[in-house]
C-alpha cells in the first residue's frame, strides 16, 4: 500500500475531511488532496507532520510492505483515548476494513442510544424512590 493510500485510509477511518487535516498540519486543502491522490510527493517534514497528527510513527506511515497494521488512536470527549489496529494488505482488505468501520460506528451509535435510555430509566427510578 502506498503512503498516499495509507494517509487517505487513516483520515477516512478517523472520520476527518481533507480540509480538517490540512488545516491542522498547516497546508492548503488542495495540496493535501494532491498528497492523498499521489499527485504530490511531499517532503519528509510534511509526512512527519501528517504522521504526528494521526498519532502514528513516521516509519509506520512509510512502511510500504504489502501487509501493514496501522495503530490508530481516537480521542473521545470525556472518555480518554481508544486505540484500534487496522490491518491493511490490498484494495479488497481496504473495502473490508471500511465495512468493519461502518459496522463499528453503527454499534457505537446503538450503544450510545442504550446508554441514554438507561440514564432515563435511572432518573425515573430515582424519582420514584
Amino acid at each position: 500500500m502506498s503512503v498516499n493510500e495509507k494517509i487517505r485510509l487513516i483520515r477516512e477511518t478517523k472520520g476527518l475531511t481533507q480540509e480538517q487535516v490540512a488545516e491542522k498540519i498547516g497546508i492548503s486543502a488542495s495540496v493535501y488532496g494532491d498528497i492523498e491522490r499521489g499527485e504530490n510527493d511531499p517532503k519528509l517534514s510534511k509526512l512527519q507532520k501528517i504522521a504526528e497528527f494521526f498519532e502514528i510513527s513516521s516509519s509506520e506511515l512509510l512502511d510500504l510492505t504489502d501487509k501493514t497494521v496501522l495503530n490508530i488512536n481516537f480521542k473521545h470527549k470525556n472518555k480518554g483515548n481508544s486505540k484500534y489496529s487496522v490491518f491493511v494488505s490490498s484494495d479488497s482488505d481496504i473495502e473490508k476494513q471500511q465495512l468493519i468501520n461502518e459496522m463499528q460506528q453503527k454499534e457505537i451509535e446503538n450503544l450510545k442510544k442504550q446508554i441514554a435510555q438507561l440514564e432515563e430509566i435511572n432518573v425515573l427510578l430515582k424519582k420514584n424512590q
